[in-house]
């Protein structure tokens, strides 16, 4: 069976800085913010949330569909896709945009500040959601607003089930749309900041998600592990020690694809979200997205 991973695919710049931002930024005067930081290391990485999950779920042995835009510099990208195994029929060139592209600076603590340009993302919502009959489950990642809106209501029409991810374009959207999203999905992950919002903006607990129709909130903690809301009941799911800490860009990403593996053959959640949390704990240890090697045995374990 296939999973179909409806986000972005972009490029990123990521810089480190040696301090803590925290130092560097007086409370009392963020109403005239101008900071600036020496970042002493550069690299362009493969990145953005389809392309990160499509990765890490091909390694894993799934079948990835990417449904994204890219602009007239993303050829490599989609050839690198394919190489992998991921279907790329569903992604759609747009010849007059660049490519979505991250500027991410990471601090010592590894808090991120991310600036991002969306380019042909703008454009996905015109790309129509496969017709196969071993379409599974499917993601909404974080994309364009008007590809998230489409796409979640046409995998809802088709009766994919799906994971609502909003990321970071939960801004995006108001409280009404974002409980639309959360009543076509079957199971929704955030990390504990955009849970925080997600709570504020629809004015529901993570206790009262979880006693909707949806089969899961997942929310994660990083170093910590996550918390598994299901039925009104919260289960904690430790997290695992990494072997060294480099880089936290796409330890997400990886968690998602975790959940879609196991989801699409009718893992327990908790069984899943241990695989996740596996998978993140060994991605932190690599700089970028798509350069750590998995170990299918990270599945039987």
């Amino acid at each position: 069976m296939a999973t179909l991973i409806c986000g972005s695919l972009a490029f990123d710049s990521i810089a480190n800085f040696p301090g803590r931002f925290a130092e560097q930024i007086a409370p009392q005067q963020l109403h005239i913010l101008n900071v600036s930081f020496l970042v002493p290391t550069l690299r362009r990485e493969f990145g953005g949330c389809a392309g990160n999950i499509a990765y890490n779920l091909a390694k894993l042995g799934g079948t990835a569909i990417v449904l994204a835009s890219v602009g007239s510099d993303g050829a490599d990208y989609v050839e690198r896709l394919r190489g992998w195994g991921i279907v790329t029929d569903h992604v759609r060139v747009d010849p007059d945009a660049y490519t979505a592209q991250a500027f991410i600076i990471t601090d010592q603590d590894n808090n991120q500040i991310t600036a991002f340009h969306p380019g042909a993302m703008q454009s996905a919502h015109e790309i129509d959601i496969p017709k196969r009959d071993d379409l599974a489950i499917a993601i909404i990642a974080p994309d364009g607003r008007a590809a998230m809106l489409r796409h979640a209501a046409d995998l809802a029409a088709a009766k994919v089930p799906f994971i609502f991810d909003p990321g970071q374009g939960l801004p995006m959207f108001d409280g009404a749309e974002l409980r639309h999203f959360m009543d076509q999905a079957s199971w929704v992950t955030v990390n504990d900041y955009e849970a925080r919002m997600l709570c504020e903006r629809t004015g529901l607990s993570l206790e009262a998600m979880s006693r909707s129709h949806l089969r899961g909130v997942v929310v994660t903690l990083a170093a910590e592990g996550c918390d598994l809301w299901q039925g009104g009941t919260r289960s904690h799911v430790e997290g695992v020690d990494a072997t060294e800490v480099v880089d936290p860009t796409g330890c997400g990403d990886a968690f998602r694809a975790a959940l879609l593996y196991g989801l699409e053959r009718g893992w327990a959640l908790e069984r899943c979200a241990r695989l996740g949390n596996r998978l993140g704990a060994l991605k932190i240890a690599s700089r970028g997205g798509q350069n750590h090697v998995l170990d299918r045995t990270l599945v039987a374990t």
